[in-house]
Formats: structure tokens, C-alpha cells, sequence
């Protein structure tokens, strides 16, 4: 087991949205890392206005335990929204962040951990992707352009497996509601000069539930904020 320097307290963040399949067992495994670890922690969900079971379940599981929190927004606002919502709340001194999709094994956040003594943020980036081709393809080429917009020291942009010191998230102002997020994260907080790196995971096929945030309308939207942030960052 690797246990850097750096962890003292330990924040394990995700959102969801019509995750019932998925979310229970998320959590369970999140507090699984927590307790082995043997660090202070939370399990950080937020529901972005779930239509089913989502935001029950959490609370069910924070009921038995009050390492587990639930943000709960009353009606859907987006992915990057939700992210806002838990890396705000976050109150640990790392921050680890990953999807309520459960494509990946939390207990790969020991990749992480074995980069962040030497960095500010570890950055995941997918081995062997588990999605659709046209997914993959837009994910190659949406991490080109933000490359080359934002000068990103990452190979995938939106892989949701990171790893934060707290230091890195405050004061951060983030604007993004949808897919930019990710993206946005990452160029404001090199543009604030700390350091980013990376290092490979695993994913695995989404087994329950659906994705949601690719949809055409928030796609749209996201290029709407992308041009924005450029000039912002400029």
C-alpha cells in the first residue's frame, strides 16, 4: 500500500445522475479506501437532480455512516455543475475526484497517490477506454484542441480520475456548467502555476445505468463556454 506524505485527510468525491444502479456501490467502495487507509475522510456524492433512486440511496448510506455526505441540487444544472458543487465543499486535503458511472476501481487511486509527494495534481488518463468508438474519438479530439488552446500537460482531459491537493481548488472561480469542466479545472489551476501530472488506469465498461452529459445540447453549450474561458485565460 502506498500512503504519501501527503495524505492526512482524505476527500473521495463523485456526481451522479440516475445512478441508482451504481451509486451504492460506489460508495461502499469509496469508504472501503477511506478505512483502509486510516486517514480522516468523507465520501463527498452530489446528485444532480436524480429522477430515481440516487439522492435515497446516499442518504441512506450517510445515515449508517456520517463519513457520507449528500449535495443535492433540486434540479438538474449539468456535469460540470455538479463538479463545482463538490470540489466547493470539499474539505479534505486531498481531493479525489472520479464519475458515479463506476468504470473505474477506486482502488487505483494507489496510482495517484504514488505522484502526488511530487506534484499538485495527478491527472488519470484512461488505458484501454471502455466506450463507443465515436466517444473515444471525440474524446482524442477534444483533448487536442484544449492542448492547443490551453498549452495542457494531459494526453485525456476529461478523464474523471484525479487527484487534488486542496490548495490547488481555492479560489479557483469556476464558471463551467457542462463538459468544459474538466478542462477548465485544469487550465486555471496551471495558469496559477502548480503542477500537473499524470499517469495510466484502467477503465471498465459502464455496467448500469446511462450517460447523460454528452448529450447534443450540452455539447453545443460547451463549446459556448470554451471560447469564453480562452479569452478569460488569455
Amino acid at each position: 500500500m502506498i500512503k504519501p506524505r501527503s495524505l492526512t485527510s482524505l476527500t473521495l468525491f463523485f456526481p451522479c445522475y440516475n445512478e441508482a444502479a451504481n451509486v451504492g456501490v460506489m460508495i461502499a467502495d469509496a469508504v472501503k479506501i477511506g478505512e483502509e487507509y486510516g486517514v480522516d475522510y468523507e465520501v463527498l456524492v452530489v446528485d444532480d437532480g436524480s429522477r430515481d433512486d440516487s439522492a435515497e440511496i446516499v442518504r441512506r448510506a450517510a445515515a449508517k455512516n456520517p463519513r457520507v455526505r449528500l449535495l443535492q441540487h433540486p434540479e438538474n444544472r449539468g456535469y460540470g455543475a455538479a463538479l463545482r458543487t463538490g470540489l466547493e465543499n470539499a474539505q479534505k486535503d486531498l481531493v479525489f475526484l472520479t464519475d458515479g458511472d463506476n468504470q473505474f476501481q477506486l482502488a487505483d487511486i494507489e496510482k495517484l497517490f504514488s505522484k502526488i509527494d511530487s506534484c499538485d495534481v495527478v491527472v488519470g488518463y484512461r488505458i484501454n477506454r471502455q466506450d463507443k468508438s465515436y466517444r473515444r474519438l471525440n474524446g482524442f479530439l477534444w483533448t487536442r484542441l484544449t492542448r492547443l488552446l490551453f498549452g495542457l500537460p494531459v494526453r485525456d482531459v476529461d478523464c474523471a480520475f484525479k487527484l487534488f491537493k486542496h490548495k490547488t481548488l481555492e479560489n479557483l472561480e469556476l464558471k463551467s456548467n457542462h463538459l468544459l469542466i474538466h478542462a477548465e479545472i485544469l487550465a486555471r489551476i496551471q495558469k496559477k502555476g502548480f503542477r500537473i501530472e499524470e499517469i495510466g488506469v484502467t477503465h471498465y465498461p459502464r455496467t448500469a445505468g446511462k450517460a447523460t452529459a454528452t448529450a447534443l445540447g450540452a455539447i453545443l453549450k460547451t463549446f459556448g463556454e470554451l471560447f469564453k474561458l480562452y479569452w478569460q485565460i488569455r
